[in-house]
């Protein structure tokens, strides 16, 4: 995610170019699944400008789906002119959030998810946004969650994904709604912020429930622009820490990815908040 969600609400912007290079040198680890931008207004979000120019500067990499999240059909028209392999579409189930990040009520954005899902014929992934916790109305709904979840999957959706956009959920709320959501039939997994530090944990509690999907952001950039004080994504370098070490096979050089991670802060001229690309791997 860190092409797309690790960048759009940082100080720093990136030209095109630079940011198709972050995606072939994340894809020259191993990596096989990267969101490679979002193609939404760049008045919006300015740091996501000349989407289309990051896929002219991609080269065809057999083995590797470059995705790009959409909002509506304007934003997926423009991603079906470009090389794009999937597609991924993302809103929130509370009221107050949908209408300042997309304009729209809830059911005005679930049934735009719903178009774009039938509107394409790539590989489409369902994100449900503010799915532990939403920064305007507090506590959300479990149940009314796992309605858009399983509304996603009917819809045609590939694989649907529980986001924790401002890193306030817990392992409690991973273990009931995971297993919830499977139920729909389809592949399901969790876009993890660390703001409270809670990340790791959540992944862990993730993985025993059935999660197969994990999106991260190298060196652990990221946040919402429409969400306050929403901080990084957990790190792609300290996840693939966990998961090597717990003995899941990634087919990912961690050490390469850290190389990717000190690149990175020193293309954008600061430290990254990841912890694994500032210790190092360690094998045990």
């Amino acid at each position: 995610m860190g092409p797309r969600d690790g960048l759009q609400n940082d100080d720093v912007t990136l030209d095109p170019a630079t940011r198709a290079e972050l995606c072939t040198r994340l894809a020259a680890t191993g990596l096989t699944r990267i969101e490679a931008a979002s193609f939404v207004h760049p008045k919006l979000v300015p740091q996501m400008a000349g989407a289309e120019e990051v896929f002219e500067h991609l080269p065809p990499e057999e083995g590797v789906a470059y995705s790009s999240l959409v909002l509506n059909r304007k934003g997926l028209d423009r991603a079906l002119q470009t090389s794009t392999t999937e597609i991924h579409v993302a809103y929130p189930v509370t009221e107050t959030f949908a209408k300042r990040n997309q304009n729209q009520t809830v059911e005005e954005a679930a049934s735009m998810a719903e178009e774009i899902i039938e509107a394409s014929d790539l590989k489409t992934t369902a994100t449900i946004s503010v799915a532990f916790g939403c920064p305007f109305e507090g506590k959300v709904d479990p149940g009314l969650v796992i309605e858009h979840a399983h509304r996603m999957a009917a819809a045609g959706a590939d694989e649907v994904i529980l986001a924790d956009t401002i890193g306030v959920g817990v392992p409690r709320q991973v273990k009931d709604l995971v297993p919830r959501a499977l139920r729909a039939g389809k592949p399901v997994g969790l876009h993890l912020h660390n703001t409270r530090n809670t990340g790791y944990a959540n992944v862990y509690a993730g993985l025993e429930s059935g999660a197969s999907i994990f999106d991260a952001s190298v060196g652990g950039l990221g946040g919402c622009p429409f969400a306050p004080r929403a901080t990084g994504n957990i790190a792609t370098e300290d996840l693939l820490y966990l998961l090597h070490n717990e003995g899941h096979e990634t087919g990912i050089d961690l050490d390469a990815l850290i190389e990717v991670a000190h690149w990175l802060a020193q293309t954008m001229g600061k430290e990254l908040p990841g912890l694994v690309q500032r210790a190092g791997n360690f094998a045990l």
